[in-house]
């Protein structure tokens, strides 16, 4: 198989993190042709160069196909419910690669069955969103033939600055779990120890601009630092999500006996946060239940800061 620009796209699931990475695509030089349930949401697209069809199968006679859907069931319809990708007698695509938040079981199933119809899979978990998207760092963890991940390979590098094959099989389901839970540690740490400065008589800007700027500053760290001291809790991913996200990583240690003291801890904070009601915020909003935990009502700085997600890298 060619791995030029001449392979033909189909993209299924253009919600905002779709939508972001088809453009990016598109931007690229590849030619899209993309599919969303509600055909509203990808149209824009079409301003863009791309081809919109009806159904999932009307991408089946294209090279490769990406897949980015919100739920396992959304994941099992587009590829063989009704009007599905792999359901076009005699007619498939070479490759698929989905993006979406799946389980390995339901990855695993999929794999199977496109298996059956001589179709390779990977999975390609992510990690970003928009934003993240848009400064060309976002990062992506693939699993599945190593010589199909060849060949995807220079699509996926459009989407940002890290693509990562970890391994056959659905490893990347577990990179990518495994990455969340480290994400809701650090953040309920981020939280723990600027409330602690803060209660000192420290500026929560003071004490993260000191923090970014020491070895142990991340990207992580400088880009929730906006929300952490303006309050600014417009979500990018939420307590519900990553407190899913942690009943599977603790689910796996228990399989793999896999001892995570630290990750259950943060696990029942993150669910008493969720309990509290913060349920459709940003999952930054952990430093206002801290803050109340240490028994005072936390307030916006109303301070300008940098996210250092503020230049496209590919500008």
């Amino acid at each position: 198989m060619s791995t030029s620009k001449s392979l033909k796209i189909g993209w299924i699931g253009t919600g905002r993190m779709g939508f972001a990475l088809a453009t990016r695509l598109l931007d690229a030089g590849y030619d899209v042709t993309a599919y969303n349930r509600t055909r509203a949401k990808a149209e824009p697209l079409a301003a863009k160069g791309a081809k919109i069809v009806d159904h999932p199968k009307d991408l089946a006679g294209l090279d490769v196909v990406f897949i980015m859907v919100s739920a396992p069931k959304d994941l099992e319809q587009v590829v063989y419910g009704e009007n599905g990708l792999l359901t076009v007698a005699g007619t498939v695509p070479k490759i698929v690669v989905d993006s979406s938040t799946v389980s390995e079981s339901v990855s695993a199933k999929v794999r199977e069955f496109a298996a059956k119809l001589g179709v390779e899979f990977l999975a390609a978990p992510v990690s970003g969103n928009p934003a993240v998207i848009a400064a060309g760092k976002l990062t992506v963890a693939v699993s599945g033939p190593h010589a199909t991940f060849t060949v995807v390979a220079p699509m996926l590098e459009t989407f940002g600055h890290g693509v990562t094959w970890v391994g056959e099989g659905e490893v990347a389901r577990l990179v990518k779990i495994a990455h969340n839970v480290y994400l809701g540690i650090v953040i309920q740490a981020l939280a723990e120890i600027t409330v602690l400065a803060e209660r000192g008589g420290v500026s929560r800007a003071a004490f993260l601009a000191f923090l970014n700027d020491s070895v142990m500053g991340s990207t992580f760290s400088r880009y929730k630092t906006p929300a952490l001291v303006n309050l600014d809790f417009n979500a990018t991913f939420t307590i519900p999500l990553l407190s899913k996200d942690f009943d599977l990583g603790l689910a796996a240690a228990h399989d793999l006996k896999v001892p995570m003291p630290i990750a259950s801890a943060t696990a029942q904070l993150i669910s008493s946060a969720g309990g509290a009601g913060y349920l459709t915020e940003d999952f930054a909003v952990l430093i206002k239940e801290q803050a109340r935990r240490s028994g005072y009502e936390i307030a916006s700085e109303d301070v300008k800061v940098v996210s250092g997600l503020e230049v496209d890298i590919h500008e």
